[in-house]
């Protein structure tokens, strides 16, 4: 009678079935925006870096971008620029959109594609990598050779597509081969566990493959602020947040300060992630 879903509910109360030891405190620290700092910083799409780097509104400035025209936090079009920005960045189009709530944020259903055709023009060269990376796997996946694009490189070998991250580390995609999809398109599919958990040929495409780099270099940098908090007690980590137990005259400063340091392999680039204030 009391609440919509039950079961989002105790979800939502999970949460605070978390608690410290008597004595001490919890310190959570998380990247904020991590994937949109790693796919801007991969692309080299420097206008989003720098509204970063300054600690601005990313949604207002993709509005602004967008339309032509200042935005604030208060003006209508910044709920655009969000949506947007949720939506595009792997190769979403109008089925992004609706997946992340346009329709039920107030959205036409003529608004959508123009949204999506302004958030690609406003990022070209965040486009233009989604395809480099699917041409330079194909490339990899047909000359069986080694290729390399924004400090990617792909290799096929030994029935393997392994994407090699700045990080040193490895994606690998099991038995890969180039074919005809059903909407008549050569694209690229592998051998995996697909949503029904059962063992299947996987299609992926540009958008898809970018999702993976950027989530994995994401997952990297998680990893590092975590080698860097090793004398810590780090109790749970989730997704791009740490929560570390720790004594109550520890300072969250401290913590964001340690978790905030850039990787040594990605040394030299600014503005690539920050803590939330």
């Amino acid at each position: 009678m009391l609440y919509d879903s039950i079961p989002e509910l105790l979800s939502e109360l999970v949460r605070t079935a978390l608690i410290p030891r008597d004595g001490y405190k919890y310190v959570i620290a998380d990247f904020s925006s991590i994937e949109a700092r790693v796919l801007a910083w991969l692309a080299g799409e420097q206008w989003k870096m720098d509204v970063f780097a300054k600690g601005g509104d990313i949604y207002c400035e993709t509005a602004a971008r967008m339309f032509k025209k200042p935005v604030t936090k208060h003006d209508p079009e910044r709920a655009n620029g969000k949506q947007a920005e949720l939506s595009c960045g792997y190769a979403g189009g109008v089925n992004a959109l609706k997946a992340m709530g346009a329709i039920e944020a107030g959205m036409s259903e003529d608004e959508l594609q123009p949204l999506v055709d302004l958030w690609r023009q406003s990022n070209p060269k965040i486009v233009s990598m989604w395809y480099e990376i699917e041409r330079t796997a194909k490339t990899a996946i047909l000359r069986k050779t080694t290729t390399e694009i924004h400090g990617l490189k792909f290799e096929c070998r030994n029935g393997m597509l392994f994407i090699h991250l700045p990080s040193g580390r490895m994606l690998s995609y099991v038995k890969p081969k180039i074919g005809i999809n059903r909407f008549g398109f050569e694209s690229i599919s592998y051998e995996g566990t697909d949503g029904t958990k059962h063992w299947g040929r996987i299609e992926t495409f540009s958008g898809r493959l970018t999702e993976n780099v950027v989530q994995a270099i994401s997952r990297d940098i998680l990893c590092y602020a975590m080698q860097t908090l090793s004398s810590c007690f780090i109790c749970a980590h989730i997704h791009d947040k740490v929560i570390v137990e720790c004594s109550k005259d520890v300072s969250v400063d401290a913590v964001c300060d340690l978790m905030g340091r850039t990787p040594p392999w990605a040394d030299g680039y600014d503005g690539m992630f920050y803590r939330k204030e």
